[in-house]
């Protein structure tokens, strides 16, 4: 398939990251009121250490050097699994972006590579043309929203817990690593890094710090674990819940209520206007439930669209 005449394209750099953000500001809020990614947030995807904008990146111009689409495509360490995203109001430049980010994610694969495309429920455009290149909705992501009206009391610490603030040694980060590994395991997609890449990548972000990490101990042993950060500072003045496990063995404790309870807590006093997660809809756990129960509700629904490559 050919780049449409008149158009060219140019490997992405680091620092698009600004004019990415802002067409997709556009794009999304165009759709759907708001926009769906901050400067920060595409920034930190560009810069982590498992993506290499020259190679993973491409952002097309027209014939005056304006902007007229990008696309990306992250593949995870053993590259059996893609994330590509795919801008442009030009069906043609989607197109022919979404054919150059499959082929990466394809290229040096020791075997079939599972590549998916998120798609804001809204969109018109993209659902067509994904489903032309062989894609189907394998699953949706809801990002969940809770405004406060005010202060927001700190909850009381479960019975028999204790509660660890921060992770600034290696040992309290490795146990809290070790928490996501055992919390997600099975989850394909949701499965985190390897530590010293899970490491690397949140030492990259400028809207992460460990402080943000929280643990909750069961008889000495780190059970449960918040991985938040100001994703959503910049575009709607939320905290951002990035990550929430619990290990099998201490589900049903309550700790997954009071971490989250938590979250609200640190965020409104931190002056923000409310708290965001993202939740896959096929989570083994009852997670949306979870989410709802404490009041959070979906503000934003994005299918994810999967084939093999």
């Amino acid at each position: 398939m050919m780049l449409p005449d008149g158009y060219a394209v140019r490997p992405m750099r680091v620092e698009d990251a600004a004019l990415i953000a802002e067409r997709s500001g556009a794009y999304s809020s165009a759709l759907i009121g708001f926009a769906k990614h901050s400067s920060e947030d595409v920034a930190n995807y560009l810069r982590d250490p498992g993506f290499d904008p020259a190679t993973d990146g491409w952002v097309v111009t027209d014939e005056a050097g304006e902007f007229a689409g990008s696309a990306t495509a992250a593949v995870n360490n053993d590259r059996t699994r893609a994330n590509l995203e795919v801008l442009s109001e030009n069906p043609a430049i989607v197109a022919w972006l979404l054919d150059r980010a499959m082929q990466r994610a394809s290229h040096g694969a020791p075997g079939e590579v599972v590549a998916s495309v998120g798609v804001i429920r809204q969109d018109r455009l993209l659902p067509g043309i994904v489903a032309a290149h062989g894609f189907t909705i394998g699953t949706s992501i809801h990002r969940m929203r809770i405004d406060f009206d005010g202060e927001v009391p700190a909850p009381t610490v479960p019975a028999g817990t204790t509660v660890r603030r921060g992770a600034f040694d290696d040992r309290s980060r490795r146990a809290a690593h070790a928490v996501l590994v055992e919390a997600f395991r099975g989850q394909a997609g949701a499965d985190p890094r390897p530590y010293d890449e899970w490491f690397a990548s949140r030492e990259s972000r400028s809207t992460f710090d460990w402080s943000q990490l929280t643990t909750v101990e069961v008889g000495g042993q780190a059970a449960a674990v918040t991985e938040c950060n100001d994703n959503f500072v910049s575009t709607d003045n939320c905290g951002y819940v990035g990550r929430l496990a619990v290990v099998p063995s201490a589900r049903g404790r309550g700790l997954a209520k009071f971490l989250l309870h938590d979250a609200f807590a640190v965020d409104a006093a931190a002056g923000r206007s409310g708290t965001i997660l993202h939740v896959d809809s096929s989570n083994p756990t009852p997670a949306v439930a979870l989410y709802t129960a404490v009041g959070m509700k979906p503000d934003l629904i994005s299918d994810i669209w999967r084939r093999s490559v």
